[in-house]
C-alpha cells in the first residue's frame, strides 16, 4: 500500500507546473543561454524542441545517440526519435564502449543496433569502426587532444540527442557525456576517464580529473564544429534511473518522467536537467549518486573553459 501511495504522489506532483524560480541556476538575465522545455515526451514534443532551436545545420547531419546495452537498458527508443531523425535525413552515430560488454567491438555492436531497432529508422555509423582521429583540446587542464572515431570527420553537423539519466561513474549522463565519452574511440574513452594519463586503462583514476576531461573533450568537439555553430543538444528526461544506458540491468526509476529539453549550450542544458532532478519528488537516490561523485564538477569546469554557462533561461514551448 505504501508503494502505491508513493507512486500516486509522484504522478500528482509531476503533473503540477514547474516553478522556474525553484531552479537554482534559472535566471531572468537576457544574456544567459536559453534552454527550451516541453513536458510532452513523444515524437511531437521532440520535434517541437528541435524547431525551437531555430537551427539550420550544414551539410551531412549526424545524430549522436546511445544504442544501449542489452538486455534492458533505458536507451531512447527508435519510435520516439524516428520522425526527427528522418526529417533531418540524419545518420545515427555511435562509438564502441571501453568496457567489455556487447558493444565493445563493431560487429557485436552492430548486432545490438539491429536488435534495438535503429536500422529500421536510419543508417547507423559506428564511427570508430575503422580507427580514430585526434581533435585539439585548447587550454585543457588535463587533455591536449581528444581521440574520437575516425568517421567523425565525415559529418558537417551534429545533433547530440541524449537520454538524461544517472551514471555509476559520472553521477549523471547528458549532453556533455554524450559529446565526450560518447564520441570518443575506445582509446579516447580511456584517456578521458584517466584524465589524460592513459589511452589503455580507463579505470581507477581521480574523479575530478575524469569529469573535467569530459568537459574538455566536449569543448574540443564543439570547437571542431565551427566553434559550436554546427552542433546542438537535446536531452530527454524519461526513465530516470540512477544507472546509465551502459547498464543492461538498471535500477528502476524513483522519479517520474520530466520532459524534453534543448539548447545550443550543453552546460546550461545539463545544469537545467540537474536542477530539475533536485526539485523532483523521489529524487533522493539520484541526488545522492550525483553528490557522491561530485557530478556537477563537470559543469563547473565546463563554465571555466567556456564550453557554456551554468546559468540559463528556461522557456516552455508547450
Amino acid at each position: 500500500m505504501n508503494k502505491i501511495f508513493y507512486a500516486l504522489l509522484i504522478i500528482l506532483f509531476s503533473s503540477l507546473p514547474i516553478n522556474a524560480t525553484d531552479l537554482a541556476h534559472q535566471t531572468e538575465d537576457e544574456s544567459a543561454p536559453i534552454v527550451f522545455m516541453t513536458k510532452n515526451i513523444n515524437p511531437e514534443g521532440l520535434n517541437r524542441i528541435y524547431e525551437a532551436l531555430k537551427w539550420e545545420p550544414d551539410g551531412k547531419i549526424a545524430v549522436k545517440i546511445s544504442t544501449g546495452e542489452p538486455p534492458a537498458s533505458n536507451y531512447l527508443r527508435p519510435e520516439l526519435i524516428k520522425d526527427l531523425v528522418q526529417k533531418l535525413k540524419g545518420t545515427l552515430v555511435e562509438c564502441n564502449t571501453a568496457y567489455n560488454g556487447s558493444r565493445a567491438e563493431s560487429e557485436m555492436h552492430m548486432q545490438v543496433i539491429k536488435d534495438h531497432g535503429f536500422l529500421n529508422i536510419a543508417d547507423v555509423d559506428i564511427m570508430d569502426r575503422d580507427g580514430q582521429i585526434e581533435l585539439t583540446v585548447s587550454k585543457g587542464k588535463n587533455l591536449t587532444g581528444n581521440l574520437v572515431g575516425k568517421n567523425f570527420k565525415n559529418y558537417d553537423s551534429y545533433l547530440i540527442l541524449s537520454h538524461f539519466k544517472g551514471h555509476a561513474m559520472a553521477g549523471f549522463g547528458g549532453a556533455i557525456k554524450n559529446t565526450s565519452i560518447g564520441i570518443a574511440s575506445r582509446s579516447g574513452k580511456a584517456r578521458i576517464h584517466s584524465g589524460g594519463k592513459s589511452d589503455t586503462n580507463p579505470w581507477g583514476w581521480l574523479q575530478d580529473a575524469f569529469t573535467e576531461s569530459m568537459a574538455e573533450a566536449a569543448k574540443s568537439v564543439s570547437d571542431a564544429l565551427g566553434n559550436g555553430r554546427n552542433i546542438r543538444y537535446i536531452n530527454v528526461m524519461n526513465r530516470l534511473s540512477i544507472d546509465c544506458d551502459c547498464n543492461g540491468h538498471p535500477a528502476e526509476p524513483d522519479i517520474h518522467d520530466i520532459g524534453i529539453l534543448g539548447s545550443r549550450d550543453p552546460v546550461a542544458l545539463d545544469q537545467a536537467c540537474v536542477d530539475l532532478i533536485k526539485v523532483a519528488p523521489g529524487n533522493a537516490s539520484f541526488v545522492k549518486r550525483m553528490n557522491q561523485l561530485r557530478a556537477e564538477h563537470a559543469l563547473e569546469h565546463g563554465a571555466i573553459i567556456k564550453l557554456g554557462s551554468r546559468n540559463y533561461r528556461l522557456i516552455f514551448v508547450d
